[in-house]
C-alpha cells in the first residue's frame, strides 16, 4: 500500500453495482432510502421493542393481503372490475443463477481462506482472520441477531455515503493505521521467529 495521494478517487456508485440498489444506498434516490430506513426501523420497533412475535407477524401480513385480495376479486366480479393486478409470481431463472454464481464465489473464497492457513501457513492471514472472527464474536455477544440486522441496516444508508464525500481523509487514517499493523506484524513475527530453535553449524557438520 503506497501513498495515498498516489491512488485516484474511486467511484462509490459504480463499485455498488450502479443500479438502484447504489442510487438508494448513496441518496440519490432519496424517496428509496427513506423507505427502506423507516421500514428497518418499524420492523426493529416492532419485534425488538414493542415485543412482537416475527411468525405472527408474517402470518398476519399474510391472512390480510389474502383476505383483501379476495374481497377485491369477488366485488370485482360482482362489479365487473378488473381483477386486482397480481404480478408473475414466480422466480426468475437468470435470478436463481445470479444468485448460485455470487454463492460460488464467497463459498470458494472461504475455501480458499482456509486452505491457505491450513496447508499454506500463512500465519498472517491466520492473524487477520482471528481478529475478525473475534471481533464478531463480541460483537454478537452485545446485540441480538435482528438488532445486528438494523445496525447493518443503518451503516449501509450511511458509510458508502460518508466514504463517497471523504475518500481523501479516510485514505490518509488507512495509511497511517496500515504502517502502524505492519510494524506491529513485523514484531510479532521476528519474536516468533525468535523462539524458533535452529541448528547450529556443528549439527550441521556431522550430519
Amino acid at each position: 500500500m503506497g501513498d495515498p495521494k498516489h491512488y485516484g478517487r474511486i467511484s462509490v456508485h459504480q463499485a455498488l453495482g450502479g443500479g438502484s440498489v447504489a442510487d438508494v444506498l448513496l441518496w440519490k434516490k432519496w424517496r428509496g432510502g427513506v423507505v427502506v430506513l423507516v421500514s428497518a426501523t418499524t420492523l426493529w420497533f416492532l419485534f425488538e421493542r414493542a415485543g412482537y412475535n416475527f411468525l405472527s407477524f408474517v402470518a398476519n401480513v399474510q391472512l390480510l393481503l389474502v383476505v383483501i385480495l379476495f374481497f377485491w376479486a369477488k366485488s370485482a366480479s360482482l362489479l365487473n372490475r378488473p381483477l386486482p393486478p397480481l404480478p408473475d409470481l414466480e422466480i426468475p431463472e437468470d435470478c436463481v443463477v445470479k444468485a448460485a454464481d455470487a454463492l460460488q464465489v464467497w463459498v470458494n473464497y472461504a475455501l480458499s481462506i482456509a486452505h491457505d492457513i491450513a496447508i499454506g501457513r500463512n500465519f498472517k492471514l491466520f492473524l487477520q482472520v482471528s481478529v475478525g472472527l473475534w471481533a464478531i464474536s463480541y460483537i454478537g455477544s452485545l446485540f441480538n441477531f435482528l438488532t445486528l440486522i438494523y445496525i447493518g441496516v443503518l451503516l449501509s444508508l450511511s458509510v458508502p455515503l460518508l466514504y463517497d464525500k471523504y475518500q481523501d481523509h479516510i485514505y490518509d487514517k488507512l495509511f497511517m493505521v496500515h504502517r502502524i499493523l505492519q510494524t506491529l506484524y513485523r514484531k510479532i513475527d521476528d519474536s516468533i521467529l525468535r523462539k524458533i530453535p535452529l541448528p547450529s553449524n556443528k549439527e550441521k557438520k556431522t550430519q
